[in-house]
């Protein structure tokens, strides 16, 4: 009976030992699952210079807002739309280039005018890129946004070399730094074709028409139009305005420097039409040969904003410019 007892207690140790050492030996797979996730530790972290205000990005923005239609079209041309849980200011818009026109339509509007602080804050947004002067006293505060961990990248280029820096600094945050320079590649290659049909070709004056009123509201000579109005072979009659990007001048003053030609812009209020028929019934700017000839150049107004259509907008001024010349 002794023996008996002993050997059934052993039995019983060496089952028990059996199932403990089962239990005690998880599979591979049942590791991973129980395993603390790890940090992502790929993205290299970046410092960047906005316009002398420091930048840091420590992992790939995954909610972007985007201010303004030519920030809205500069990343889906360069591949991001996904990314965009949100835009503004499509009122200064008259829609995308055709090329870009679906993947424009996916974007969700946040708001239609400019971007308000309720709507950007419910946003979720990580990342915001808008152009400059939807920020500051009238706009959005950057610090404010930066406590809500919403980092913010002014767009506010005056240079096609402050706007490609742009691009690039964009293309390293979203890692996507090879497309980003080949889409600078061909905006440099199209504007420099454009430069070898003007050149020797006499400067066109250009008159910068966004509305009328108590006066012209123009384009200074800081503005990127102007640079744009350049590079197309032209010259703004009021480049001369160096300390504002834009500025209400008189129809006297206007009548004084003569343009050959007039460029409107065409965005949603006033229509196109509207501005073409208030300039031929001004006193003053009726006057002018340009308008009596009408020479007229119409182009929307996120085309003259520094974005992704400089390329675009060169070749379509230097067309209006020198419609014989130029093809």
């Amino acid at each position: 009976m002794k023996k008996q007892w002993i050997g059934g207690w052993m039995s019983v140790l060496l089952a028990s030992s059996l199932l403990a050492g089962c239990g005690s030996s998880p599979t591979g797979n049942e590791e991973q699952a129980t395993e603390p996730s790890q940090p992502d530790t790929s993205y290299n972290e970046l410092i960047l210079d906005n316009y002398g205000r420091e930048i840091t990005i420590t992992v790939k923005p995954e909610n972007v807002l985007t201010l303004g239609p030519n920030a809205t079209e500069l990343f889906v041309a360069l591949g991001l739309t996904d990314l965009i849980v949100g835009n503004s200011l499509d009122n200064h818009s008259r829609g995308a280039l055709p090329e870009y026109a679906d993947d424009y339509d996916r974007v969700p509007e946040l708001t239609y005018g400019s971007a308000t602080r309720e709507a950007v804050i419910a946003s979720g947004a990580d990342f915001i890129y808008g152009i400059d002067w939807e920020f500051g006293s009238e706009g959005l505060d950057i610090e404010e946004l930066a406590s809500l961990q919403m980092t913010t990248y002014m767009n506010s280029a005056s240079s096609l070399e402050e706007m490609y820096q742009e691009i690039r600094d964009l293309g390293a945050i979203f890692e996507i730094e090879d497309k980003a320079e080949a889409f600078i590649a061909d905006q440099e290659a199209r504007i420099a074709a454009v430069q070898d049909q003007v050149d020797g070709l006499e400067p066109v004056k250009v008159l910068v028409y966004d509305s009328g009123g108590d006066g012209v509201f123009t384009a200074g000579g800081t503005n990127f139009e102007t640079l744009l109005i350049e590079y197309a072979g032209g010259v703004n009659v009021f480049d001369d305005i160096q300390d504002q990007q834009w500025t209400t001048v008189s129809y006297e003053e206007v009548l004084k420097r003569d343009p050959d030609v007039i460029v409107i812009h065409d965005y949603d209020s006033p229509s196109l039409e509207h501005k073409i028929e208030a300039i031929k019934a001004d006193p003053a700017l009726s006057q002018l040969e340009s308008v009596q000839q009408e020479r007229f150049v119409a182009i929307s107004l996120e085309s003259v904003l520094p974005g992704n259509r400089m390329a675009y907008t060169v070749e379509t001024l230097a067309k209006g410019f020198y419609p014989e010349q130029v093809k």
